[in-house]
């Protein structure tokens, strides 16, 4: 049961913690329907519904309900809503409801999406019952969600090598936790991590072991150590003249999201960029600093190895 991220050890239920997930731009498009009398479809056109104008106080319930779904449905989270909207289309026998709701947080706006459609419906329901016993609701469903991880999954999964670079781990004074994380995390996401290999800081033997590795076909390269400010941290100055082109935009998306958690981030120095095809990302040692870089970099940077097949962004 532990699997399961609503359950807790004892299987209890629980919320999911999102604090370290990173935040994107999500959208969310939902809809459904609600089958009533056609006599009861012309007097909503007419606007000869008692209770007042029946679509547009549905709409407004149903923004209402998408900004307030964190609080009818336990173990959703508070979201700040960027963009809310409800459409309908009319039948003779139906309503059809659409919704669409949009955020820049850290989960998904599916609820939100649903909550509008429902809201909508039950308050047609309300405003109509007194005129038509026939109504019901059905057919809610999602339609489409942007966002997150299932916005960037991708089918191909690089082979991957991974160096750790540390005079302490060399001589044995500390143990290699860095590394370990990255082949888990590569592991657990689909990729053969088959190349593993721990140096000094600084050792001439970086680029060669790169070389030879991108020959044998491995395609991401993920070093950690050696991207301080001491005089032994080397592996930027080693890489820099190597790299063919930077890829700028991976330096910049590990900083920000380090940066957004632990203000000394910005002590560090990373850099990404690709040798003889192969793209290299050079972290920092520290777990908790390759354990960032995975929420940032799985899948995302996948999509890098589709691109350099010639496929569009």
């Amino acid at each position: 049961m532990n699997d399961f991220s609503h359950l807790d050890k004892s299987g209890n239920v629980k919320m999911v913690d999102v604090t370290e997930k990173v935040s994107t731009s999500r959208m969310a498009k939902a809809e459904g329907k609600i089958f009533m009398k056609s006599e009861t479809i012309s007097a909503i056109c007419d606007d000869q519904i008692p209770k007042g104008n029946v679509l547009t106080t549905a709409k407004i319930a149903g923004i209402q309900a998408a900004k307030k779904t964190f609080e009818t449905i336990p173990m959703c989270h508070q979201l700040n809503l960027s963009f809310v909207d409800i459409q309908f289309t009319i039948d003779s026998d139906w309503i059809q409801i659409d919704s669409i709701a949009k955020t820049k947080e850290a989960t998904g706006v599916e609820m939100e999406a649903l909550s509008a459609v429902s809201a909508t419906a039950l308050t047609i329901y309300d405003m109509c019952k007194s005129l038509d016993e026939t109504m019901s609701i059905g057919e809610i469903k999602l339609i489409k969600k942007t966002g997150g991880k299932s916005d960037h999954v991708m089918a191909y999964k690089p082979n991957v090598g991974i160096i750790t670079l540390s005079d302490s781990v060399m001589s044995g004074d500390s143990k290699d936790q860095s590394g370990p994380i990255l082949f888990e995390g590569f592991l657990n996401a689909g990729c053969s991590v088959e190349h593993q290999k721990t140096l000094p800081d600084g050792s001439k033997e970086l680029v060669e072991i790169i070389d030879s590795w991108v020959n044998d076909g491995v395609e991401l390269i993920i070093t950690s150590g050696g991207t301080g400010l001491g005089p032994r941290d080397l592996t930027i100055e080693t890489l820099d003249q190597k790299f063919d082109y930077k890829i700028p935009g991976i330096e910049q998306s590990l900083h920000a999201y380090g940066r957004s958690k632990v203000k000394t981030a910005m002590l560090s120095r990373l850099t990404a960029g690709v040798i003889n095809g192969a793209i290299v990302i050079c972290l920092p040692g520290s777990p908790n600093a390759v354990q960032d870089a995975l929420k940032v970099l799985i899948p995302t940077v996948f999509h890098a190895f589709h691109m350099m097949k010639g496929d569009k962004h």
